[in-house]
């Protein structure tokens, strides 16, 4: 498999898992509130804010205008996924983890494989020649 494939799939998978958690974010809303909640945050603030980070995130590294920006994208996925992750852990739902885990497998793979795909080069990703040679 060509590792642009690797990345387009990666990335279309880590953006669809954003999109979709904020369509739920937006038509369950009270549920969110209450799952926010029974995780020990204060859901009424979090909930609009997180909103909008599930959609200008993924935007943000499949528009790729601007490869700092992109890659600052890349860091708040990657923290929130850990953090996300770590909050069902921390009350002991493992199952509730499991998108997180699998969000942080697209997002690895994304970030990795990004120079190969795009024309746009950031300077902390690994080279296409490196991805390359391990893949």
């Amino acid at each position: 498999m060509a590792i642009a494939s690797i990345y387009w799939i990666s990335t279309a998978l880590l953006s669809l898992l954003y999109f979709v958690s904020a369509s739920m974010y937006i038509a369950k809303g009270d549920f969110v509130r209450k799952a926010l909640g029974d995780l020990g945050y204060t859901a009424p603030l979090l909930v609009p804010f997180m909103i909008i980070v599930k959609l200008l995130g993924p935007v943000a590294i499949l528009w790729h205008f601007n490869v700092a920006l992109s890659d600052l994208a890349y860091a708040g996925i990657f923290y929130h996924l850990l953090l996300s992750g770590m909050a069902h852990l921390g009350v002991h739902k493992p199952k509730g983890a499991i998108p997180a885990a699998l969000g942080l497998i697209f997002l690895v793979a994304s970030f990795a494989t990004q120079n190969a795909a795009r024309e746009l080069q950031s300077p902390y990703a690994p080279t296409a020649a490196v991805v390359q040679a391990i893949f």
